[in-house]
């Protein structure tokens, strides 16, 4: 008897009755998990984690609506990283009527994988003797090729600048890294800081900080492009993609480290050659980056943009780590190859809890950006960006409940302007786990799962604004979750106070 976590989106078409009658076949004889299935009272985050922790396949249905749903990403996370480490839960993947290409993460976790392929009601029979026989040790049989297709023809158009003619139809989607020419993306005067530090002549490292969701992939990725405008070559390392073997193995790590940039700069990798010296790790990767990488790659500025780095925080050589490219920093002064290496980071935790010596720290040197959440002023602009769907009013009480948290109020403004909902029942609803951020909020608790510390703070927060953990403080405000003024520690918004005080019993 098979252990099995179904991941879906709730209360969508076709997702949740096609879930629904998978969930129904598969029961007979196996031990399966559904949201439905979670008694009232439960700590439902907490069974969710365990309950995909424990199972031997996780099967996820993705649509159009599913694959921008957080919780659904979520899960997937967790059983990937959880299948890494343990080799459970296999993902079983079905696409339902959807042949568009994954964004990332889900592309990374998921376009490796064989997948079900659902169109229509009458699939659903031939897609529940495909489920029965992987969970019974087969595989998907589904020829998976039409969707590969799907991944490689991409769609790379990018949405008109000229905001004015744009269709209330085409209100592109308010999930991942913004397109460089969205007309919905709101240029805050950090981007210009960031963008002109790269027309340094010789090298410059640039730090973008802010808590999740606040644009800095989209601001990486803007400099990504202004740096290819500017004949550079450049690489893009997302470190959300290492695996956790690499992260807590210094050899494993810095070894893949040097193929990847191999592969991104698209040079031969002579990783294995340069590893045959007795020297340290930091010491062969610097020697790779200046007499390989940079010898290669003759003449011309480079810039290495190095997405989610907090995840080195939590590996055991993390010092040792940050301190070489702080050290790529400062050999820009020796000259030769090295002004010629530029640098960007982006992190939503605050680098000097976890680095003892800041002397030996890429974050407090060069250009540092520190991404806030929007003004009133880019709410109203962003309000007529969206052909102006909110009264004048009605944009002054999204930014009270939102405070201007650039994804809240950017997927508001989409439901609004799309006619997928009202501003009334938006905000009756917004605190609800099934409205408008439903998805978003529940994310969050999810995350949080045992983490009664962490729980414990934010409690703190919401009832005394004040957090007598330094360290829980660092963690909740680089989730995006809480933010310091003055002497106070307060809930971001008004929505996180009011959802998670109901829900924390704060």
């Amino acid at each position: 008897m098979a252990k099995i976590f179904i991941s879906y989106k709730r209360n969508i078409e076709p997702d949740t009755p096609v879930a629904t009658a998978v969930y129904e076949a598969l029961r007979q004889g196996n031990d399966v998990f559904i949201d439905t299935t979670i008694q009232v009272g439960e700590k439902w985050a907490e069974r969710i984690q365990k309950a995909i922790k424990e199972s031997d396949y996780l099967i996820t249905f993705l649509s159009e609506h599913s694959v921008n749903s957080e919780m659904v990403i979520a899960e997937i996370e967790t059983a990937h990283h959880h299948g890494k480490t343990y080799g459970t839960p296999a993902i079983l993947p079905v696409r339902l009527n959807f042949d568009e290409p994954l964004a990332y993460p889900l592309s990374a976790y998921l376009n490796p994988l064989q997948w079900a392929l659902w169109n229509k009601d009458a699939d659903t029979p031939r897609l529940i003797a495909e489920l029965t026989q992987a969970v019974s040790g087969g595989k998907l049989s589904t020829d998976n090729f039409a969707v590969t297709t799907a991944h490689k023809k991409g769609n790379n158009e990018e949405v008109p600048t000229a905001f004015a003619n744009i269709s209330s139809r085409d209100l592109g989607s308010p999930e991942g890294t913004m397109p460089h020419q969205s007309p919905f993306y709101i240029e805050r005067e950090t981007d210009q800081e960031a963008i002109h530090a790269l027309h340094e002549i010789e090298g410059v490292t640039i730090t973008i900080k802010g808590p999740r969701q606040m644009g800095k992939s989209s601001l990486l990725n803007r400099l990504l492009i202004e740096a290819k405008a500017r004949d550079m070559h450049a690489a893009f390392i997302d470190f959300q993609l290492i695996e956790n073997t690499a992260i807590e193995n210094a050899d494993i790590f810095y070894r893949q480290f040097c193929s990847l940039l191999s592969w991104e700069f698209e040079i031969e990798d002579r990783t294995e050659e340069f590893w045959r010296n007795p020297l340290g790790h930091v010491q062969k990767t610097t020697n790779y980056i200046q007499k390989h990488l940079l010898n290669q790659i003759k003449d011309v500025q480079i810039l290495l943009a190095m997405d989610e780095v907090e995840r080195m925080f939590a590996s055991p050589f993390r010092s040792d780590f940050f301190s070489m490219l702080r050290s790529w920093h400062n050999n820009r002064a020796r000259g030769g190859d090295w002004p010629r290496l530029n640098i960007a980071l982006v992190t939503s935790t605050e680098p000097y809890q976890f680095i003892a010596d800041l002397n030996q720290s890429p974050f407090n040197v060069g250009q540092v950006v520190e991404l806030v959440d929007f003004t009133s002023e880019q709410v109203y602009d962003l309000n007529h960006r969206h052909h102006s769907p909110l009264t004048e009013i009605q944009v002054q009480g999204l930014y009270d409940l939102l405070g201007g948290h650039p994804y809240l109020t950017r997927r508001a403004l989409y439901l609004v302007a799309g006619k997928r909902t009202t501003f009334t029942e938006m905000l009756e609803k917004a605190y609800e786990d099934t409205g408008p951020f439903g998805d978003h909020l529940r994310n969050y608790l999810f995350r949080m799962g045992d983490q009664e510390k962490l729980k414990a703070g934010f409690v703190q927060i919401i009832k005394h604004q004040r957090c007598s953990d330094e360290h829980i403080f660092f963690q909740l405000r680089g989730s995006g979750l809480v933010k310091r003024v003055d002497n106070a520690v307060l809930p971001r918004n008004r929505l996180y106070a009011d959802y998670f005080g109901r829900r924390l019993n704060g």
